[in-house]
Order: C-alpha cells, then sequence, then structure tokens
C-alpha cells in the first residue's frame, strides 16, 4: 500500500477521519512519514527519477524534474501596483502556460477582480466575469488575486496530514502525492487561492511545459489540490514568475524581501502598500501599492 500514491491517499483520508474522531497519531504507520524531504538524498533522487520516467511516458515528450531547494538569505515577495493594472488577464493565461494548468476543464491560479472606482477595494461588489470588448473600462479598476504566501497561513495549520507547509524561502507549497483532497486548507484559506482537481486533468503534449518541479508545475492528479507558488521553478532559478514577464503595463514587481537594493523592498519602504483583509492577520507577502 504505502508504496502507490493512490492507496496512500486513501488510507490516509482514512487516518484523518480517526485523528478528528481522536484516535491516537501513534496508529500511523512508518510509511506515511515517506515524504519527499524525509527521505534520504540518494533515495529521494530515485523517486524523483521514477516520477520524471511516469510524467514523459505519460506525455510522449522529454522532461526534467527539479526538487531545487531554497536558497539562503533569500525571502521572496510581490507587489502590485494597481494603478497600473488594465485588466487584460495576460497574467492569468501566462500562469496556466507555465505551470501546467488544465484546459478541460480550465483551472486558474490567478484571479483578475474588475471593481467600481467610486467603491474603492470592495470584494463583496467585486466582478470576477467581466468580459466588455475591451479594458480598462471607463470608472474601473482591476485587482489581481492569487496565492499571498502568508507567513501566517491558515491553510497549513488545517492539514490534517501535513501535505502543505511554507519553505524557507515564503513559498507555501503542496507535496500532491500527500494531499488527500480533503479542501480543508480551501476552507480556510481567506482569499479563495486553493483550486481542488475534480478531473484528471485535461493537459495534451504540446500544451506541457518539460522544466518541472515536484513542489510546483509537475502535472497534478485528480483529486488533489494546488495553488500559485511564485513559479518556484523559475524563481529559485533567479529568474521571474512568468505573470511577472508577461504583464504588459509592469504592473507587478518580484523580488527579495531580504535584500535592501531589491524593486520589491523598494515599493515597500516609498509606496503607498495595502494588503488584503489586513484584519485576519495572516501577513502575507503579497503587497498593493499605487504607484501613480
Amino acid at each position: 500500500m504505502c508504496g502507490d500514491p493512490t492507496d496512500r491517499r486513501s488510507f490516509l483520508r482514512q487516518v484523518a477521519g480517526a485523528a478528528a474522531g481522536g484516535v491516537a497519531a501513534g496508529l500511523l504507520p512508518s510509511c506515511v512519514g515517506e515524504r519527499l524531504r524525509d527521505l534520504p538524498r540518494d533515495e529521494a533522487r530515485r523517486r524523483l527519477a521514477r516520477l520524471e520516467a511516469e510524467t514523459r511516458a505519460r506525455f510522449g515528450r522529454e522532461v526534467t524534474l527539479s526538487a531545487q531547494e531554497a536558497q539562503p538569505g533569500v525571502v521572496f515577495g510581490y507587489a502590485l501596483d494597481l494603478s497600473r493594472c488594465i485588466g487584460c488577464r495576460r497574467c492569468v493565461y501566462a500562469c496556466v502556460e507555465e505551470n501546467n494548468q488544465s484546459r478541460e476543464p480550465q483551472i486558474h491560479w490567478i484571479k483578475v477582480l474588475a471593481m467600481d472606482k467610486r467603491r474603492g477595494i470592495d470584494l463583496v461588489h467585486a466582478d470576477a466575469y467581466y468580459n466588455p470588448p475591451a479594458v480598462p473600462e471607463d470608472g474601473r479598476f482591476y485587482v489581481p488575486v492569487q496565492c499571498q504566501q502568508c507567513d501566517n497561513a491558515p491553510c497549513t495549520k488545517v492539514c490534517p496530514v501535513r501535505a502543505t507547509w511554507q519553505e524557507p524561502d515564503g513559498i507555501v507549497v503542496v507535496d500532491y502525492d500527500w494531499c488527500i483532497g480533503c479542501r480543508y486548507c480551501m476552507a480556510a484559506c481567506p482569499y479563495g487561492a486553493r483550486h481542488f482537481n475534480w478531473s484528471e486533468p485535461g493537459l495534451r503534449a504540446a500544451e506541457l511545459n518539460p522544466a518541472l518541479h515536484y513542489l510546483g508545475n509537475r502535472p497534478r492528479p485528480m483529486g488533489v489540490v494546488e495553488k500559485c507558488t511564485f513559479c518556484i521553478q523559475r524563481t529559485r532559478q533567479g529568474r521571474y514568475p512568468a505573470c511577472v514577464e508577461a504583464c504588459p503595463v509592469g504592473a507587478r514587481k518580484f523580488g527579495n524581501l531580504l535584500d535592501p537594493g531589491s524593486e520589491v523592498r523598494y515599493v515597500i519602504e516609498h509606496k503607498r502598500v495595502l494588503i488584503l483583509k489586513e484584519e485576519l492577520n495572516t501577513m502575507p507577502k503579497f503587497f498593493y501599492f499605487y504607484g501613480t
């Protein structure tokens, strides 16, 4: 049972139910602790090689699967200029292509909200399904929302099997082989930033981005939760997230919060900055600002 992720998830669902009913955690078998990050380095490499071969066979093309770890002295932060965003959604579709999200049905990790300028930031009356002939629309501004990579993340606290956690560089990740699909994290996230795979993701070989990360954009199975990871497969190699590169108006800024010379630090220190739902004390590393 322990070698099959599907069977393991079924078992862990039972364990999670038992834990909710007060059954002692000591009843867990030793195999439950075999997450990739818990394995000896050689065994972890063998598991990555097996997953890489399975993905190559499934899609019929060469892929590389990395488990590159966080760089020391780096905590990633994001800033978005609300005065520049035009609501074009190019960030949404760049994210889909980069992170191998399902096309059938479509899953979007970024949601762009259209808001009335007279109301200001008003999430209750926001329009996520706007579809005008052209953007930006008169009298409206746009607020893209994705995972806020919270320091005090509610989602990680409620996971009954510890399938989600925050990495040293601040990225909140999900181990898809460990997720049991209970969706507790989805209910806990105040930003609606987690998404569930209700069916086998529709992703053709030609659509696959072959540069994969174990905790990021590798193809996910049915029945797990997924989310934005600041394009972990790119940013841990010193690149920008795909949404930053795709923005045609330069509204998105990204960098190392620990670097006083980074663009994101400059924004935080010199611009009018706000965070969503500040009263919840989730401590996001995603900041909104007005550049003009």
